[in-house]
Parts: structure tokens; C-alpha cells; sequence
């Protein structure tokens, strides 16, 4: 049974940081891609950033230079730093994996998702 399970969600002021953490279990890890997605209300799931297993990262426009996506293999586990955080980072982050090899921003290619974190960035 393949899990995915996010934390280090909170509430933070506007130019905040926070750690997300994402822990794989029941998949083989260097199979998969992963990636972070967000989704505020009212809004569609959209891309944040993509870590491959030889460590390609990929990252949104609106992230680019404040987030930081990075893995331990050995526990199975990819981070999101956030930093210089915004009003408009506020949304349900989650985690994925895909098999598509060099990772996806289709949110269509991922298999396998975590519950979310809720991120609240207070202005």
C-alpha cells in the first residue's frame, strides 16, 4: 500500500519560511518522480515545483527563487523550503509521485497523492 504522508504545515507571517516534508512508503522511490502541488480556495490544483530521483528539478514561475524542492533517498522523503513567503502561497500543499520519467507538471501524470498540509500565509 503506497502512502504519502505531508507535514510541516502552519500558519506563518508574510516573509516567513516554512518545511514541507513528504514520506514515501510502499513504492520503490527511485521509480518515481515527485512533486509538490498546491490548491488554493476556490482554485485548481497547480504546479509548484518537481524533483526527479537523479535530483532534475523543475519549479513554477511564481516559486522560482523563494522555494526550494530537495530528497533524502535514504528515508524515502522529499522537502519543500519555502521562504520569503506571500499571502498568495496560502493553500493546501500535497505531494505526488509519478513514473513519468524527468517528472510532469500535469498534475493528469501523477499516481499516487498525500492528504495536504494547509499553508496559511498571513499578510
Amino acid at each position: 500500500q503506497v502512502q504519502l504522508v505531508e507535514s510541516g504545515g502552519g500558519l506563518v507571517q508574510a516573509g516567513g519560511s516554512l518545511r514541507l516534508s513528504c514520506a514515501a512508503s510502499g513504492l520503490t522511490f527511485r521509480n518515481y518522480a515527485m512533486g509538490w502541488f498546491r490548491q488554493a480556495l476556490g482554485k485548481e490544483r497547480e504546479f509548484v515545483a518537481v524533483i526527479t530521483w537523479s535530483a532534475v528539478t523543475n519549479y513554477a514561475d511564481s516559486v522560482k527563487g523563494r522555494f526550494t524542492v530537495s530528497m533524502d533517498n535514504s528515508k524515502a522523503t522529499v522537502y519543500l523550503q519555502m521562504n520569503s513567503l506571500e499571502p498568495e502561497d496560502t493553500a493546501v500543499y500535497y505531494c505526488a509521485a509519478t513514473r513519468k520519467w524527468g517528472g510532469s507538471t500535469d498534475p493528469q501524470q501523477y499516481v499516487y497523492w498525500g492528504q495536504g498540509t494547509q499553508v496559511t500565509v498571513s499578510s
